[in-house]
């Protein structure tokens, strides 16, 4: 096996993410099949260059002098494919690629730039890391990158990125059974939900180390299920699990979501671009905040919450 460029974006995502399920999600595969290749890449070096720990993937000495051979050839690489793109595109016409984590703005954040921006190549990509988007943002495969951080875990942020602030902060609150008991009222309290099995995906930037300290401040120590969000619908609609969720989340006949006492679990959202290109920076911000109004307003709950903290985004609409 001859080693390629291919590969060694491969061992830098493993050692971004520090594991193997981490890793696999940012690169679109599968675990095991990640694992396979690391396997061939380390037999072809004929060295080990990550220990597995019970935590995650740690470089083992030789891999750290590996990765920091491997990253200025992949940076290099990337530059030169996105400038070759760029050059491309001021050629073919104009062109936004836009990075994002899940959210419910995101389909009339679209519909806007395509109204705003006719005749724009407008693409998206999205992922459940942050931090997997910032570096596509970095490296010159995306121009905007709208994410969230959980609050108490910052982002690491690859240098000469800019920062524009959407909404500082954005309260997360609980899905559930419909029939659950704690539906009753409108508005939970973390303690109420002590015998409930709590789910959280962790391949989310900073959202289990979020949610184990909300956990950790309420006094209370449920178990808790790893596992995409996706999965996790169906377990809530069974009363199998409860788990944090967007505010602009819903509604559903099935399913009950409700506002958290005190608000203790929160995100900053933000938009992150490259220097530069001030006009369709302006315009994707501008179409995203009203894009994320619309979608704010639309839900019943959250628009209840919106009045009671008197919202700036109810004096913008």
């Amino acid at each position: 096996m001859e080693l390629e460029v291919r590969h060694l974006r491969v061992l830098c995502a493993i050692a971004d993410a520090g594991s193997l399920h981490k890793a696999a999600r940012s690169l679109g595969m599968s675990q095991p099949s990640l694992t396979t290749q690391l396997r061939r890449i380390e037999n072809a070096l004929g060295a080990q260059l990550f220990s597995r720990e019970r935590t995650g993937c740690r470089p083992t000495p030789l891999g750290l002098d590996v990765l920091s051979r491997a990253r200025p050839l992949v940076a290099q690489l990337a530059l030169l494919v996105s400038e070759t793109r760029a050059a491309a595109a001021r050629v073919d016409g104009a062109r936004l690629r836009i990075g994002s984590t899940a959210s419910r703005a995101l389909a009339g954040w679209l519909r806007r730039l395509r109204k705003r921006l006719p005749g724009t190549d407008i693409s998206l990509h999205m992922d459940v890391s942050a931090g997997a988007l910032l570096r596509a943002l970095a490296a010159g495969q995306l121009d905007v990158a709208f994410v969230h951080e959980v609050e108490g875990c910052p982002l690491r942020v690859p240098d000469g990125l800019e920062r524009r602030v959407l909404v500082d902060r954005e309260p997360q609150f609980i899905s559930m059974a419909r029939d659950h008991p704690a539906a009753a009222a409108p508005v939970v309290d973390v303690a109420d939900l002590a015998e409930d099995r709590w789910m959280v995906d962790p391949s989310v930037d900073g959202e289990w180390d979020g949610l184990r300290r909300v956990l950790g401040a309420a006094g209370i120590d449920p178990p808790v299920l790893h596992a995409d969000y996706h999965t996790a619908a169906s377990l809530i609609v069974a009363g199998e699990a409860v788990a944090p969720c967007q505010p602009t989340s819903g509604p559903r006949d099935d399913m009950a979501i409700r506002p958290l006492r005190d608000d203790p679990l929160a995100v900053r959202l933000l938009l992150y671009h490259r220097p530069g290109g001030c006009s369709l920076h302006d315009a994707a911000y501008a179409e995203l905040a009203a894009a994320y109004r619309e979608a704010a307003l639309r839900t019943a709950a959250y628009r209840h919450w919106l009045l009671r903290h008197d919202s700036p985004l109810l004096r913008a609409a």
